[in-house]
């Protein structure tokens, strides 16, 4: 796909059947795809407010949680593109599905080559959109205010002066507060796919906001780290 580095996109595998999975990552990986697996519902969701994913692949029948209540539970805090995934051939599914957030709708047994080009072209979308989407122009927080289109920081209403990346980084994050963010996702989406440093740069940035605001009067973190994964955005939503 043009413009997009297949290694570098996650994919979710959601099924309670292992062979599924197993068969499915074969497809994923043989393209190049970093693919994570759940085998119930309730994992998937919890994986799902842990980091974030390029796609998601969703099995309408489980056992714990069924297909449709995991995709609308993710619709609530996710906007990542959904195939559903199924055996049944009922209009009545796909429709249901459709109407609750899925992206499309593939069934059980199918080529390798026809869900490859469906995840593809799902992807080409979902990126496009994301950057035609236009940006929030104000972001406001508790004593701390990010103005987008000016690339300016208040703190208290104190103009704080940040690099471009460190402004870049603390937007992303304060821009998408529901999604963990992996120091990969950061390098990717902001240093862009030909950097070839060390991710921990993404750390010496974040060292870098949080000491700014709060020695300029912050009184909270508002960067929390989230162990063993990444970063996530945490400041409070300003007093009524």
């Amino acid at each position: 796909m043009a413009g997009v580095t297949m290694s570098k996109l996650h994919i979710l595998i959601v099924d309670d059947e292992w062979k599924m999975r197993n068969l499915l990552r074969i497809y994923l990986m043989r393209e190049g795809f970093n693919v994570h697996e759940a085998a119930t519902g309730h994992e998937a969701f919890v994986k799902v407010k842990q980091m974030s994913f390029d796609l998601i692949l969703l099995d309408i029948m489980m056992p714990d949680m069924n297909g449709w209540e995991v995709c609308r539970n993710i619709r609530e805090i996710s906007n990542t593109p959904i195939i559903m995934l199924t055996a049944r051939v009922d209009t009545k599914d796909k429709v249901q599905g459709l109407a609750i957030g899925a992206d499309d709708y593939i069934t059980k047994p199918f080529e390798s080559e026809e869900l490859l080009a469906r995840i593809h072209a799902l992807i080409r979308r979902s990126k496009y959109v994301q950057v035609a989407t236009p940006e929030v122009t104000k972001l406001e927080f508790r004593g701390l205010e990010i103005f987008v289109e000016g690339r300016q920081v208040t703190v208290e209403g104190r103009i704080i002066d940040f690099t471009q990346k460190e402004f870049d980084v603390l937007t992303k994050l304060a821009t998408h507060r529901q999604r963990v963010y992996q120091r990969e996702e950061l390098v990717e989406q902001i240093w862009g796919y030909d950097y070839n440093g060390d991710v921990r740069v993404v750390d010496t940035h974040i060292k870098n906001i949080r000491e700014k605001v709060q020695r300029n009067g912050l009184s909270y973190n508002p960067i929390q780290t989230v162990w063993g994964i990444g970063y996530k955005f945490n400041a409070p939503q300003p007093s009524a």
